[in-house]
């Protein structure tokens, strides 16, 4: 099951390059979370404390505006989400809902923390990576800006199932 999960991350950019010993060390003290088809990883506006790397399942992340869940994203099994909880100490900028049972291995900073204390060149990778991959996520919301601000018609956003409120 541990090859399987480093194999998983290893294919992730985040992760790419990333050696699988370090990997390994980050997984250590790592819990995986199984959430039920429905129910919530996290909810827009709630403390972001983690990442994390999908091992199975669907999801969708949304987003509220004027009373609507709008539909950002599906995620499936090889992806992540979250990252950004690894960089700031902003609240959860969207909602991630299992679309389907899903297990996910949630990292903390702490966990990278612990990679830096043992592996400094290996957590500089990772954070070179989440660097990139933000980066990538930036460059295409900037075009999409820069369209929409020029007078472009862009495809609205797709309009999900309301979400229940939480407890």
């Amino acid at each position: 099951m541990l090859a399987a999960r480093i194999e998983l991350m290893q294919q992730m950019p985040i992760f790419g390059a990333i050696g699988a010993e370090a990997i390994e060390f980050l997984l250590e003290p790592a819990p995986v979370l199984r959430v039920a088809a429905g129910d919530f990883f996290c909810r827009e506006g709630d403390l972001a404390d983690g990442m994390y790397v999908l091992e199975s399942g669907r999801v969708t992340i949304s987003k509220s505006w004027q009373g609507h869940q709008l539909l950002l994203r599906r995620l499936a099994q090889g992806d992540c989400f979250g990252e950004m909880a690894l960089l700031d100490l902003s609240p959860r900028s969207a909602s991630v809902r299992a679309d389907e049972d899903c297990s996910a291995i949630r990292l903390t900073p702490d966990n990278l923390y612990r990679l830096f204390e043992h592996d400094a060149e290996q957590f500089a990778l990772i954070q070179m990576n989440i660097g990139r991959e933000l980066s990538r996520r930036l460059r295409t919301t900037d075009e999409l800006l820069f369209r929409a601000r020029m007078g472009e018609p862009l495809e609205a956003p797709e309009r999900i199932q309301a979400l229940p409120d939480p407890l």
